[in-house]
């Protein structure tokens, strides 16, 4: 996990299997709800892999990036701009930004 005020970089929230070595979705939402409580959005940047929104209260925007792939500029300004707009709404906004692993996108 990467951090700083106001950004969070991770890897793909997981359940079952997967949960083993990447972050488990449970103590992901967990740990938002406790640190940054109603102050987050989760950006899921996988092409491949989506889950449950409820697990962060509906607080998730997904843009579709293929792993091992540049996003489309269409794509990245509309992340911008909804990143924009959320971090603006309030100074204790924060966003969890991920991918599969949390650093290739």
């Amino acid at each position: 996990v990467f951090s700083t005020d106001r950004i969070i970089a991770m890897s793909f929230p997981s359940s079952g299997k997967q949960s083993f070595y990447r972050n488990p979705i449970k103590e992901v939402a967990r740990f938002l709800d406790t640190k940054h409580p109603d102050h987050y959005k989760v950006y899921n940047l996988c092409s491949e892999n989506g889950y449950d929104p409820k697990y962060f209260h509906y607080r998730v925007e997904r843009i579709f990036i293929d792993d091992h792939n540049v996003p489309a500029l269409q794509d990245m300004l509309k992340f911008t701009a909804n990143v924009r707009e959320w971090m603006s709404q309030d100074e204790k906004n924060v966003i969890a930004i991920h991918c599969k692993g949390g650093k290739g996108r």
